[in-house]
């Protein structure tokens, strides 16, 4: 049987099953000492360029930290596994321990992508997320992402508190059981992908500050915290190990890394995307997927296959909920006709003034782009989890209108994302969680309500985000058959009508044709061009009269109004027309 292992630069290094070696990068201190099993400490070698380096007569199971100087001690940055938390030691491993049972999976194309995005603690851990494989096999998904699981402090967390990017999280699972879920998935023909956090570090147990200050901008900030400083080329060798390190050692499909645009150095990241695509082993298929506010295509262009399609997702919001606060505001005018550009050229925002942002221009053109270099959502965590209740479209939206917002995202020829418990008709919340304790829970609690003060709508006291219940209210439950089955025909039409024909298609055109009603044609990389149109409100959309064979309406009569040049009310019509 096969096993994978990727040989890091840095961190523990198991050499024989007696013998390891440890590598820190350490420029702000003189002298480190390996500290084993709290009690053997052994003085590491410093080279001129802040590198410390020992070996030491110790095998698998071993914890160990790194005592400074000052007598601080602290876990390895590029930990494989804790012993407990992120404040406890780390652990030496042995990364060819585990035995693949797929290991000549190759992937799937980014054309086939369904991607089905979760919360590996609401799931119960690695093996509850493996347990539910073959339920999300038989909806129709074809990949399945992790929020992020390299650990963070306390038992739950969305995971972007991250602070030891290389160690899968405890409360989730062992390393060996994480790989086997990739590797279940794999063996049921699913791709797994990672959500990675690259543009800043958790509040908690981030230690590297005590010995590397160097790793961080100190004329710079992101929201979350100090930036990071990708002009130092230990600081790039870091993040692009641990890239290559989920993808050659853990074998996932791909990444999606998020919020790039907090990256000063955003060279960085085609830099990255060149290593993965050289690093991979011919014919496996393996996929980069960015979030950026920034709109910033040209990324897509060199190495990535696509980006979180935000402006998509708002304008379809403001159309089903009428919702204006926040970014919502910047697409309350002329909804309908942002969404068309969305759907005709991937970004609404391509350069244009966001009011938002106080006259800021956002974007970059985009409509050269395939419509798979975008990935289509109507929720994500984000966009339920940073409400202040957690609240789900399936809440908020007459079932109708969701249904054809529903069609039109699974038919289109952009890559759909359903976020976990969509595909039930969800109504339990999906709320911001931590575990944090002391001062530190006191601002993040407090910093929630003040998020939300000046919001007229929210007059509840929002959920305190360490409260066990908090967490455990946010489990998804089943609650609705007749969603499901929507969800799984049409991913059956998607898979049998759409997704072979991805490559090569194209945009036709794409219009508004009413206050919540687009038209929007593609010729697909047969030949064939398919038509959706879509009315998300119920005034009447008047159109140009649609043709070709009826592939999926959501309502009794809607595909003939679309042959007559219009929708009346609510509903998703799909037509494709063979190739000539």
């Amino acid at each position: 049987m096969t096993a994978f292992a990727r040989d890091l630069p840095f961190g523990a290094t198991l050499l024989a099953a007696d013998r390891a070696r440890f590598r820190l990068w350490a420029p702000g201190r003189q002298e480190i000492e390996l500290e084993i099993d709290d009690s053997v400490r052994l003085p590491m070698a410093r080279d001129a360029d802040g590198w410390f380096e020992v070996e030491a007569s110790c095998g698998v199971g071993t914890r160990y930290r790194y005592r400074l100087d000052d007598g601080l001690a602290v876990p390895d940055p590029a930990s494989r596994a804790q012993a407990g938390d992120v404040h406890d030691p780390s652990l030496v491993i042995d990364p060819n321990s585990y035995r693949w049972r797929h290991p000549a999976w190759r992937g799937r194309s980014w054309q086939e992508a369904v991607l089905y995005e979760l919360h590996t603690g609401a799931l119960g851990g690695f093996p509850g997320v493996e347990a539910m494989l073959p339920q999300l096999t038989e909806l129709g998904v074809t990949a399945v992402e992790l929020m992020p699981v390299n650990d963070f402090p306390g038992n739950r967390n969305w995971g972007y508190d991250g602070v030891l990017p290389f160690a899968p999280d405890a409360a989730y699972g062992t390393p060996d059981e994480l790989k086997s879920l990739v590797d279940a998935a794999h063996g049921l023909g699913l791709m797994v992908f990672l959500d990675v956090v690259y543009n800043h570090f958790g509040p908690d147990g981030n230690y590297l500050g005590a010995y590397a200050s160097d790793f961080f901008r100190s004329d710079i900030a992101t929201p979350w915290g100090a930036a990071i400083d990708f002009r130092r080329a230990e600081v790039r060798r870091f993040f692009i190990e641990n890239a290559l390190y989920w993808l050659m050692e853990y074998r996932f499909d791909g990444l999606r890394l998020d919020a790039v645009h907090a990256i000063a150095a955003p060279d960085w990241l085609d830099e990255m995307a060149a290593e993965v695509r050289a690093a991979v082993e011919p014919g496996r298929h393996v996929h980069l997927v960015l979030e950026h506010d920034g709109n910033a295509a040209h990324h897509l262009r060199r190495g990535f296959d696509a980006q979180w399609n935000d402006d998509a997702h708002h304008a379809l919001h403001v159309l089903l909920t009428g919702e204006r606060d926040g970014y919502y505001a910047d697409y309350a005018d002329r909804p309908a006709e942002r969404l068309a550009r969305c759907l005709a050229e991937g970004f609404a925002y391509q350069g244009e003034p966001s009011a938002w942002r106080k006259g800021k221009r956002r974007g970059e053109p985009s409509a050269d782009l395939s419509p798979t270099a975008f990935v289509l959502f109507l929720q994500n965590h984000d966009q339920v989890g940073n409400r202040p209740f957690g609240d789900r479209l399936a809440g908020l939206v007459e079932q109708t209108a969701l249904d054809a917002a529903i069609a039109l995202q699974l038919l289109c020829p952009q890559i759909p994302l359903i976020f976990m418990g969509e595909e039930d008709g969800c109504r339990t919340p999906f709320l911001y969680f931590t575990d944090h304790h002391g001062p530190l829970a006191d601002a993040v609690r407090e910093g929630r309500q003040r998020e939300f003060a000046g919001f007229v709508r929210f007059t509840e006291e929002i959920p305190d985000p360490n409260a066990l219940q908090t967490f455990e209210s946010s489990r998804p439950a089943a609650a609705n058959a007749a969603r499901r089955a929507l969800y799984r025909k049409l991913l059956g039409l998607r898979a049998a009508a759409v997704t072979p024909h991805l490559v090569g298609a194209r945009s036709l055109s794409a219009e508004a044709a009413g206050p919540a009603c687009v038209a929007a044609r593609w010729r697909l990389g047969n030949g064939a061009i398919l038509t959706l149109v879509c009315n998300l409100g119920r005034d009447t959309g008047n159109l140009r009269p649609a043709a070709g064979d009826l592939l999926f309406e959501t309502r009794p009569g809607a595909s003939e109004e679309a042959r007559a040049g219009r929708l009346d009310g609510a509903g998703t019509v799909a037509f494709l027309e063979p190739a000539a």
